[in-house]
């Protein structure tokens, strides 16, 4: 979205509420956004939950969509770079961000708004679930079970209302407080939280002993240990994270943090989403001044005094839910129309993220393999080529030559512009997509050169791309023992971005090289994994996507197909093609091709099996930008391909694949012990989807 090449790295580490609304910001005022600059979230999931609304997720009275900010779907609306990655460090000094099992990312700016875990110092931890991080503890709520008693330990407003939130599932609850009394911030307060807990009949057991059993942890939190590790300035208590007033860590000019890893050394506040909303603006206008050149004087901040706080009780009266009020020494309710107050704040929060529009869907031009030329300018131009000679054979991986050892050597290119913004999965999605042509063919992987094109930049923005795609790929290689072992890099211009094309070597055994054909009558046809990729990229850049279909998808993508060979190979795989950017009907319709006239397949509609929420969108009228040249490929199933199908299921068919299933002829007999195999090996999706007929 930057005019001018990108001359900094700013990297927001965490989706904390702070973060999400500076994204926001920049989304709404491209005019606030740091100039000339490459902006990437790092999180360790795809969405941010709102604290807000996590009582009433856990006491049934809203869906866990209502409380959670897609922030893969915000950073692509935004123009910003979504990484998912595991934080496990940071280096001040060289200005690196370290994740987990991948190189750390370089920055010139870093923002912190990592949330918090739960402190458990002076008490034994034992097997309580920990309240924060959230997403692994709402994992836990969701299996608990109606009507087993569960033993909460503390006595903040965290632990009350979910207390009170699990009584109105049905559970029997207890609180186990460290002294006599709640903690809600005056004495009004936590008289009111008792009359409401004594109302609710949850029991009360004062200085608990530090062995007493707990179910769950409610104890307070602190930030992540790593940050005082890193050298930066901690308050000892909380381990938050030390700042001036202008959010800029002390000493660390090049840092910022906010929200619950940070704490205005002049100015202390308790955490509380509350904070970490007001410090959004301020956050992102120095982050802005920062960057500027010259940089500009930063802002400082006071936050205000007090912060007001809502208790909901979980709604487990008849009824209907209520909450309190605090603000300092007043305390207000239990009462409905506090409920409904809160229920009002909270939803607009949300709504400030579910309205941003996404761009048109007809606007798109698709990314990844659905960038790839349709099929009918292709053979017209080889056919152009080989004027009246024979046609060119339609193999995934052709034949370069064949080794001393008797050994063919396969070589195969692939590449397109970057599928996800992100250049280190970008290299390593790219990579599975390509090998897949020699998996297809039998081979195994054995060398690889790679054509890196990046953004004209500054040169450490293109180093730091650079990098990142190369240990992308070398995270496909480096298990399968092959060896990036060349290429060549350039710099796209007139705006262009980031893409990757890689050539592949691998060997095979001349008797177990798979081509497209022939297949053979009454040989099964297996394909590895769902189909639907395509629709469901095309939607997320409409910002149309669900949260959760893309993790499902991106962690499919992500698995290497590599041991599948071995394993179609044992239970004798006769023919095999890798279904991409033609979808399976195109790929289906080239083995057909390589097989002579009178063949035909029957395809078993229900075995076919797609992605969470691929048909859906292809109903509600979302296709690849390549769907619409594929479209012809549906004539087959007015001959050799015999399928009674619904709609959505042939857009389906011709749906383009980045990093897409294998579609494997075996002897129909071998097929049950072969899909056995594959699902024991981890391909659960793997299905016998029809049959070749004479």
């Amino acid at each position: 979205m930057n005019a001018a090449p990108e001359r900094h790295l700013l990297v927001l580490a965490g989706g904390g509420h702070s973060h999400v609304l500076v994204l926001r910001r920049w989304l709404m005022r491209p005019v606030t956004r740091p100039p000339g600059t490459r902006l990437t979230l790092v999180s360790r999931h795809g969405t941010a939950l709102y604290s807000g609304l996590l009582p009433a997720v856990v006491a049934g009275l809203e869906p866990m969509e209502a409380a959670a900010i897609d922030l893969r779907r915000l950073c692509t609306l935004a123009g910003v770079t979504f990484v998912q990655a595991e934080i496990t460090g940071l280096d001040p000094a060289a200005r690196e961000l370290r994740l987990a099992g991948r190189p750390p990312l370089r920055f010139d700016r870093l923002s912190l708004d990592l949330g918090a875990v739960t402190a458990t110092s002076g008490w034994s931890a034992g097997q309580a679930m920990a309240v924060k991080p959230l997403e692994p503890f709402l994992a836990w709520a969701e299996r608990r079970v109606n009507g087993e008693p569960l033993v909460i330990r503390g006595g903040g407003a965290a632990a009350v209302e979910l207390a009170l939130a699990f009584r109105a599932r049905g559970m029997a609850c207890e609180l186990l407080l460290q002294g006599e009394c709640l903690h809600l911030g005056s004495a009004a307060a936590n008289r009111a939280g008792e009359r409401l807990l004594a109302q609710a009949a949850i029991p009360i057991q004062r200085r608990a002993p530090p062995e007493a059993r707990a179910d769950l942890a409610c104890t307070g939190s602190r930030a992540p240990a790593w940050l005082g590790s890193a050298g930066l300035p901690v308050d000892p208590p909380s381990g938050r994270v030390l700042t001036e007033s202008s959010l800029a860590v002390i000493g660390h000019p090049a840092l910022f943090a906010s929200g619950d890893c940070g704490l205005i050394a002049a100015d202390p506040r308790p955490p509380s989403g509350v904070w970490a909303v007001r410090a959004a603006p301020v956050l992102a206008e120095n982050l802005r001044r920062s960057l500027a050149e010259p940089p500009e004087p930063l802002r400082p901040w006071r936050p205000q005094a007090r912060a007001l706080q809502l208790l909901g009780d979980g709604g487990w009266q008849a009824d209907g839910p209520r909450a309190l009020a605090f603000l300092g020494p007043v305390a207000l309710g239990p009462a409905v129309w506090i409920w409904q107050w809160k229920q009002r704040i909270d939803r607009a929060f949300m709504a400030r993220f579910a309205a941003l529009q996404p761009m048109a869907a007809a606007a798109m031009a698709c990314r990844g393999c659905a960038a790839k030329l349709g099929a009918a300018p292709l053979a017209s131009a080889l056919a152009r080529l080989d004027l009246g000679g024979p046609p060119r054979p339609v193999e995934d991986a052709a034949l370069v030559a064949t080794c001393a050892d008797g050994s063919l050597l396969l070589q195969s290119v692939d590449g397109f512009p970057a599928l996800v913004d992100d250049p280190w999965l970008n290299g390593r999605l790219t990579t599975l997509h390509a090998c897949s042509d020699l998996w297809a063919s039998g081979a195994a992987l054995n060398s690889v050169q790679a054509l890196v094109t990046v953004p004209e930049a500054a040169a450490s923005v293109q180093e730091e791309l650079l990098l990142q795609t190369l240990a992308g790929v070398c995270s496909v290689l480096d298990p399968l023992g092959a060896a990036l072992v060349g290429g060549h890099t350039l710099e796209g211009r007139d705006g262009a971005g980031l893409a990757l094309a890689l050539t592949v070597n691998g060997r095979v055994a001349p008797a177990a090289h798979w081509r497209k054909g022939p297949l053979r009558p009454g040989e099964a046809l297996l394909l590895t994994r769902p189909l639907g990729s395509g629709v469901l990229f095309a939607a997320a850049m409409a910002g149309a996507a669900a949260p959760a279909w893309m993790e499902v998808l991106l962690e499919a993508m992500q698995c290497s197909q590599a041991p599948l060979v071995p394993l179609l190979a044992a239970h004798g795989c006769r023919a095999c093609t890798d279904i991409t950017g033609f979808g399976l009907l195109g790929h289906l319709g080239e083995m057909l091709a390589a097989s002579g006239a009178g063949l035909a397949v029957e395809l078993d509609a229900a075995a076919i099996s797609a992605y969470p929420g691929a048909l859906e969108l292809l109903e509600r009228g979302f296709a690849s930008s390549l769907a619409p040249a594929n479209a012809a490929a549906l004539a087959l199933l007015e001959g050799p391909v015999r399928l009674a199908a619904p709609a959505a299921l042939a857009g389906l068919l011709i749906d383009p694949q980045t990093c897409g299933p294998l579609l494997a002829a075996l002897p129909a007999e071998q097929a049950p012990a072969a899909l056995a195999a594959l699902r024991a090996a981890g391909f659960g999706a793997a299905a016998v989807i029809g049959r070749v007929v004479g």
